[in-house]
């Protein structure tokens, strides 16, 4: 079953949250701030999408951390960040099985759970 990762309030997995609801598609809601993340979580997100795709780097959180830290960033760095600030992740992050996607855009959704 697709697990969707993001933040409640985050107008982005709002919209996915409504996408995956009027298609009727089953999934699970994991809310960072609620359910927590843990490492192991994140260490499978950077492995298949690196830092790069992963961290959101137009967002507050980004933009909050010190400029040493982001020019430092590469992954051991980006797990540290992710597991003290989940919000750093690009939301939202669409989970099944060993695919995993960040961001939510209605034709690519379309693409993936029609049959």
């Amino acid at each position: 079953m697709p697990k969707l990762y993001g933040i409640k309030n985050c107008d982005s997995v709002k919209k996915a949250r409504t996408w995956l609801d009027n298609n009727k598609v089953d999934y699970v809601f994991h809310d960072f701030r609620a359910d927590g993340l843990t490492s192991a979580q994140a260490e499978k997100w950077l492995a298949h999408l690196g830092w790069e795709q992963l961290i959101n780097r137009r967002s507050t959180s980004w933009k909050a951390l010190d400029a040493d830290q982001r020019a430092r960033m590469d992954t051991p760095n980006a797990l540290a960040a992710i597991l003290d600030n989940p919000t750093l992740i690009k939301r939202p992050l669409l989970e099944m099985g060993d695919d995993v996607r960040v961001g939510f855009r209605a034709s690519d959704y379309t693409k993936i759970f029609t049959p």
